[in-house]
């Protein structure tokens, strides 16, 4: 199963992805600047991901808590997710996303 993530930089990455791990493992896994601070506990905004367009209908809905978390994130859009909150699963192989920006 792959992931395809777009660092800051614009260069793509495409990412092994183990069933049932969250994206931010993934993408931490492959030492992408993706801070995490929390662990994956969606205790913080710091792996905040744009999802692409074609992908957001094909996620399950934020629960409140990441929605709420998100509220802490930098340049949130209508398509940003924590990527701690994002389960891989057969069903998303190939789900592309982009790293939100740190800071603006």
């Amino acid at each position: 199963m792959k992931l395809i993530v777009t660092d800051r930089t614009g260069n793509i990455h495409e990412l092994d992805a183990r069933d049932d791990w969250s994206a931010m493992e993934v993408i931490r896994d492959a030492n992408l600047p993706l801070s995490a601070e929390c662990g994956g506990a969606c205790a913080c905004a710091t792996c905040h991901v744009y999802i692409d367009g074609a992908w957001s209908e094909k996620l399950p809905s934020a629960a409140q808590q990441e929605i709420d978390m998100l509220d802490f994130g930098v340049a949130v859009q209508d398509n940003s997710r924590l990527s701690c909150q994002i389960k891989m699963a057969p069903g998303l192989d190939g789900l592309k996303v982009t790293l939100a920006p740190e800071s603006l």
